[in-house]
């Protein structure tokens, strides 16, 4: 009976412990103290690594991971989190995304397809196995996905978005104007669709709507340095300089990535007349995929 007790006492010792392991580094990760909240949820593990909880304290490690960068790190949490808890739809959907962001969509759809079969009526794996199949020109697979969104949310605006942009690669132009317009009267304060439809403006060599469509997009959001660099682009592709030049300094001035503004001003000051053959705009699909991360967000 003493052994017994003691036993006992020494594990509830311990599963406090374990507890307070967890709730420290949640703690540590509310006030950005990394390292310490790492060193706190690997402590928990050492304390208990039969834990069932331990999926979740895997899926933390596994974010943390990621956000700094350590991608296999990460994947290895999330691997480990799984393996105790092989339907834990969150996990799936965070080893899914990590996937995306390393461009192997054939595991994000395998991931989110298994988060699918928990719940079919999961409109984020949806979105996002759409996105992958597309990434790899399974378009028809693509299509079924968004559509199946759009009959569970008639007004998802990316899933619509999604469709457009697949209606634009099948060679459908018609279905696919005729899509973004709806999607603008629908969204009309919403930037990022008049970059949609400008970059397919342009693309059909309608420059004069583009301009306007890529003026309405800084109108709408003067402080996104996206849709300077956006409207910069398409000035350089018709010779338009001093604009591009402008815009380039604003977009810089708003947090543009300095090495892509460093490209487009030496195109804008190099010597010679830019043509639209040499010239690579910014996609529709670019744009969807800025989308997509705000949506993802």
């Amino acid at each position: 009976i003493l052994i017994f007790s003691v036993c006992c006492l020494a594990f509830s010792a311990n599963a406090q412990t374990y507890q307070q392991c967890v709730r420290r580094a949640i703690d540590c990760l509310a006030t950005d103290s990394v390292e310490q909240a790492k060193a706190q949820f690997r402590q928990a593990i050492k304390l208990n690594p039969a834990s069932p909880s331990n999926a979740v304290v895997y899926r933390y490690l596994g974010r943390i991971y990621e956000h700094e960068g350590e991608h296999q790190l990460a994947l290895d949490s999330y691997g480990k989190g799984l393996h105790i808890a092989p339907k834990d739809t969150a996990l799936l959907m965070s080893r899914a995304s990590l996937y995306l962001l390393l461009e192997n969509e054939e595991r994000a759809v395998a991931d989110y397809t298994s988060v699918l079969q928990i719940d079919a009526e999961c409109v984020d794996a949806l979105f996002f196995r759409a996105y992958a199949y597309g990434q790899q020109r399974k378009n028809p697979l693509a299509r079924k996905d968004y559509e199946q969104i759009i009959r569970l949310c008639p007004m998802h605006e990316n899933a619509h978005l999604g469709l457009i942009l697949l209606n634009d690669k099948d060679r459908r132009p018609r279905e696919a104007m005729e899509g973004i317009n709806r999607l603008i009267e629908h969204y009309p304060m919403h930037s990022h669709l008049y970059l949609v439809r400008a970059g397919m403006e342009e693309q059909r060599k309608q420059y004069e709507p583009a301009r306007h469509d890529y003026d309405k997009a800084v109108s709408l959001a003067p402080e996104d340095a996206e849709v300077y660099l956006a409207r910069a682009t398409f000035c350089l592709a018709l010779n338009e300089r001093k604009q591009a030049m402008d815009d380039l300094k604003q977009a810089l001035k708003l947090g543009a990535n300095p090495d892509e503004v460093a490209t487009l001003m030496h195109q804008a000051t190099s010597k010679g007349k830019q043509t639209m053959a040499g010239f690579y705009p910014p996609t529709p699909r670019s744009v969807f995929c800025i989308s997509i991360s705000m949506f993802g967000s």
